[in-house]
């Protein structure tokens, strides 16, 4: 990517601009992108580690068994995997919206199954993290992940063979 194409805004960070009170240029943007997401893929990998390494998957199906999730080993699986691998490539910045997807139904599930009833704060239990998660899984599956990203990357040399 040339100076110039990193100086010079896309049609979409203009319109993103013009429709904010306190237009961010797409640089500034694209910086913030990239570390909210690499920083949302950290606390996922550690996360899905925790569940398929440190707890590992047994430990954390019987847990999700106790808590009336449904074929709680493959639940611990998939929700290790997800978080794991998602976090990873969302630190890269690949296949963003289809994680981002996939995290909002482990949140989903993590908030019906464990965090609904313990209000709102983490330090009891409560759904407050879930919640921001999921919430940064939206804007990305939304926004996408941004310039610096193997996403736009990809798209950026389909773009240039067509």
């Amino acid at each position: 990517m040339s100076a110039s194409e990193l100086a010079t805004p896309t049609a979409a960070a203009r319109t993103a601009a013009a429709d904010t009170l306190v237009p961010v240029p797409g640089l500034v943007r694209d910086i913030g992108l990239l570390l909210t997401r690499v920083l949302l893929g950290v606390v996922l990998i550690a996360h899905g580690w925790e569940k398929l390494v440190t707890n590992g998957a047994g430990a954390t199906g019987e847990f999700f068994d106790s808590v009336g999730v449904p074929a709680a080993q493959a639940a611990a699986v998939f929700a290790g995997v997800v978080e794991l691998a998602g976090g990873i490539l969302l630190v890269v910045g690949l296949l963003t919206q289809v994680v981002a997807a996939l995290v909002v139904v482990v949140m989903l599930g993590a908030y019906l199954f464990v965090h609904q009833g313990a209000g709102i704060f983490a330090t009891n239990g409560g759904w407050e993290l879930v919640a921001v998660i999921a919430l940064a899984a939206v804007v990305f599956g939304l926004v996408g992940p941004g310039r610096y990203s193997l996403d736009a990357l990809i798209a950026g040399r389909r773009a240039t063979r067509s």
